[in-house]
């Protein structure tokens, strides 16, 4: 996965950031027990010495060689004990002097032996997908605002569509609350203002709580900005990072100026994430017909066969709340 050179900045800056609150927590404990505690303070002064003197002998080879190295090294171990021993005493934890990094891999300079860390790596993804999701017009949304008196009891075909939407919302909120990156593709069909824009939201805005990296937009707007970088009308990798997220949303399929290129890039998508075990929503106003009749049979049967379908019913959501003045 390509990154954008605003993500390597802003994860730099977060990486800096880690170290210095780790430092400051770290002096701060030091000057704590040093005050409360002197003894464990003479103890580390004993240590630091240890360590020169152990330094010294590694690099100018003097003293009598491994023997005393290896004494030094002993000597260290029975101090380090001792101080986490009068800490524990003290009534704190024994790790209270250590420096508690976020990633101890890499001790959060994104970086070990040379190799890009994977915490670095996690941050360059989260901020090049937060890049790309800013241009998204989509508000994110909380399942808390959901109304299901916004749905009938009945239609005239003598169903429920509030029992239905009932099920539904209940079917997201546990696919958001059981998320994990090889969880099922969902595809929502139903007529237009039916709060399958709405509940994508709520599943992006929940998922990204939790540090999930979601490109969440309008398909029109994504197949308009991939294109534009195909042409070299603009610059970045929005169909690499589309086909490399923990979760893509595409909402209103359907919507696009349809093409070759947008097909094959549409197909390019859904067959890529398949692939890769990796769920993607994808939301619809057509019908089974017009579905059928506008995408290509590889486009078709991906979505039919790779897809768990929900169904919203209902009416327009737009014309309820203009009704009761909402």
């Amino acid at each position: 996965m390509k990154y954008s050179l605003t993500a390597y900045d802003k994860a730099e800056n977060e990486l800096k950031r880690r170290r210095e609150a780790v430092a400051n927590e770290h002096e701060a404990h030091a000057q704590e027990i040093a005050q409360k505690l002197p003894e464990i303070a003479a103890l580390s002064r004993t240590l630091t010495e240890n360590n020169c003197d152990l330094l010294k002998n590694i690099v100018g080879q003097k003293g009598h060689g491994k023997d005393l190295i290896n004494k030094i090294r002993m000597n260290n171990l029975n101090t380090q004990r001792a101080i986490k021993d009068l800490l524990k005493a003290g009534g704190y934890p024994e790790d209270y002097l250590d420096y508690h990094y976020n990633c101890p891999k890499c001790c959060d300079y994104g970086y070990r032996d040379g190799v890009k860390c994977q915490c670095f790596t996690e941050l360059l993804k989260k901020y090049t997908i937060e890049e790309l999701n800013e241009n998204c017009s989509i508000k994110l949304h909380d399942f808390s605002e959901f109304r299901i008196d916004f749905y009938p009891d009945s239609d005239s075909s003598g169903m429920s569509p509030r029992d239905r939407m009932r099920t539904v919302y209940s079917n997201c909120r546990e696919y958001a609350d059981k998320f994990h990156t090889n969880s099922p593709s969902l595809f929502f069909f139903g007529r237009t203002g039916l709060g399958k824009t709405f509940l994508s939201a709520c599943i992006a805005n929940e998922l990204t709580k939790k540090g999930f990296s979601v490109v969440f937009g309008s398909l029109l707007k994504l197949l308009r900005q991939i294109e534009d970088e195909h042409f070299g009308r603009a610059e970045g990798q929005t169909l690499d990072i589309i086909e490399n997220a923990d979760l893509v949303i595409l909402d209103d399929l359907g919507s696009e100026f349809q093409t070759s290129f947008t097909d094959a890039v549409l197909y390019e998508i859904i067959n890529e994430r398949i692939n890769l075990n990796k769920p993607t929503i994808i939301s619809t106003n057509l019908t089974k017909n017009e579905l059928n009749s506008k995408y290509n049979e590889r486009i078709v049967s991906r979505l039919t066969g790779c897809f768990s379908p929900i169904m919203f019913m209902g009416s327009d959501i737009r014309h309820v709340k203009l009704k009761n003045n909402l």
